[in-house]
């Protein structure tokens, strides 16, 4: 009985564990978090700015701190990105927004929702561009233009 109970315990310890909901499996959670998020880094910070020859990550548009990655549902996850255009009324902001989505799309490989803004108080029209590039058919009708669509190609190609 000692044998069955003991078995019992691990088992559902274990169970626990796996979920998540476990001590052990809740300090697990954020270190799985800052990985993913580390991840999603590691793909947008070689996006090329399309004015400049530098790569997002050099002109500090993206930083590691401006990811940040939450579970929805188990392997489905939230993955909000806040990016800081180098000027307060710089006219490409949508432009790379639309690169990180794209790029993104392309690349993560785990199932995400994906929510895309600028950072707070860094855009003098920081509002609208959030609507147009978390609007799915606003960002198709962008692809479908060539030539908006060959500068994202150029912005999203991964270096040599």
């Amino acid at each position: 009985m000692e044998q069955v109970s003991g078995l019992l315990s691990w088992a559902l310890s274990r169970v626990l564990w796996l979920s998540g909901r476990s001590e052990r499996g809740a300090a697990r959670q954020p270190r799985i978090m800052e990985e993913k998020a580390l991840e999603v880094y590691d793909i947008i910070r070689t996006i090329r700015d399309p004015e400049k020859p530098n790569t997002l990550e050099e002109l500090e548009v993206v930083t590691e701190s401006c990811v940040e990655v939450k579970e929805i549902h188990e392997e489905d996850y939230l993955v909000i990105i806040r990016f800081t255009p180098t000027v307060p009324h710089c006219s490409l902001a949508t432009l790379i927004g639309l690169c990180l989505r794209v790029k993104l799309q392309r690349c993560l490989p785990f199932k995400h929702k994906l929510e895309i803004y600028i950072s707070e108080g860094t855009h003098s029209t920081e509002e609208d561009i959030n609507k147009q590039i978390n609007d799915k058919e606003r960002v198709a009708a962008a692809m479908e233009n060539p030539n908006l669509r060959e500068i994202v190609e150029q912005c999203v190609i991964e270096p040599d």
